[in-house]
C-alpha cells in the first residue's frame, strides 16, 4: 500500500507542475509590469481593452488566470517623494505595495465591468490568492509584503497554484546580458536556463525600494529552486502575452525550468 501511495503522490505532483488542478483546470500566472499602465502612454486604453479580450478568451477555453500587477510610475514617484524623510526600506516598500494594489484594482475593475468572472477583492497574500483561484476564474493582485517584488509574488503564486510556467510581461523585448537602456549593443537572448538567468540578474537580494530589473532576482531564485519555466516578453504589445498563453512564438526569452 505504501508503494501505491508514493506513486500516486508523485503522479499528482507531476500533474500539478504542468499547471493542472481540480481535474482539467489549467492555471496560468502572468506578472504585468507596472510600466505597462503608464498614464503618459497614448495607447494605454487600447492595451487595457486588449488585455480584457485576452483574459476573456483564456477563461473561455477553461483556464484560470492569476494576474500580478506591478507599481510602475506611481510606485517610483511615491517612493521618490517620501525617501528624503523615510530611511527604512520596508516603509518605502509599503508605498510601492500600495501603488501595485491601485494598479491591480484598475485591472480588476476593468475586467469586472466587462463581465469577466474576477474575484471580488485584491488578495493581500499568495495563500489568499491561491484560495481565490479555487473559486474564481480570474484573480488580480499586487504586492504583498516588503522585500517581495511583484515578479517574486507572481512566481510564488505560479508555484503554489501548480501553474506550468509564469509569464513575465515587462517593457523590454528580451533578456539582455546588460541593461539595454544603458548598453544598446548588449546581447539579447532567445532562450536561457534558469541558472543562466540568475547569473544575469544577480544574487537574490532586495536592497532598493521601487527598483526595476527585467526580472526580480529573488523571484528567479524561487523559480530555480522549483524548476519553474518563465516566459519573458514585451508586454507593451498585448499580442505577445496572448501568444505566450497560447504556447506560440511570443518573440521574447524562453527560460527553461
Amino acid at each position: 500500500m505504501g508503494g501505491i501511495s508514493t506513486l500516486q503522490r508523485d503522479l499528482s505532483v507531476g500533474i500539478e507542475r504542468q499547471g493542472v488542478r481540480l481535474g482539467s483546470m489549467v492555471t496560468v500566472v502572468v506578472a504585468l509590469g507596472g510600466s505597462l499602465l503608464r498614464p503618459e502612454v497614448e495607447e494605454r486604453h487600447d492595451w487595457l481593452l486588449e488585455l480584457v479580450s485576452i483574459v476573456r478568451d483564456r477563461i473561455g477555453v477553461g483556464d484560470h488566470l492569476g494576474l500580478v500587477v506591478g507599481g510602475g510610475a506611481p510606485a517610483r514617484e511615491g517612493i521618490e517623494l517620501a525617501s528624503p524623510i523615510i530611511d527604512d526600506v520596508d516603509h518605502l516598500d509599503m508605498i510601492g505595495i500600495a501603488a501595485t494594489r491601485l494598479n491591480a484594482t484598475i485591472i480588476r475593475e476593468a475586467l469586472a465591468d466587462e463581465g469577466i468572472p474576477v474575484s471580488g477583492s485584491i488578495p493581500q497574500g499568495v495563500s489568499e490568492a491561491v484560495e481565490a483561484l479555487l473559486s474564481s476564474k480570474v484573480v488580480v493582485m499586487g504586492g504583498t509584503v516588503p522585500g517581495h517584488t511583484t515578479d517574486a509574488v507572481a512566481i510564488r503564486l505560479a508555484i503554489r497554484s501548480g501553474a506550468g510556467k509564469c509569464v513575465i510581461a515587462t517593457n523590454v523585448a528580451k533578456v539582455h546580458e546588460q541593461d539595454p537602456k544603458e548598453h544598446p549593443e548588449a546581447k539579447a537572448f532567445d532562450s536561457l536556463t534558469l541558472e543562466q538567468l540568475q547569473s544575469i540578474v544577480g544574487p537574490a537580494e532586495h536592497a532598493q525600494a521601487g527598483g526595476s530589473q527585467v526580472v526580480d532576482p529573488i523571484g528567479v531564485k524561487e523559480a530555480v529552486r522549483h524548476g519553474l519555466p518563465l516566459d519573458i516578453l514585451d508586454g507593451r504589445e498585448p499580442q505577445n502575452i496572448r501568444l505566450a498563453l497560447e504556447g506560440g512564438d511570443f518573440g521574447g526569452t524562453v527560460v527553461a525550468g
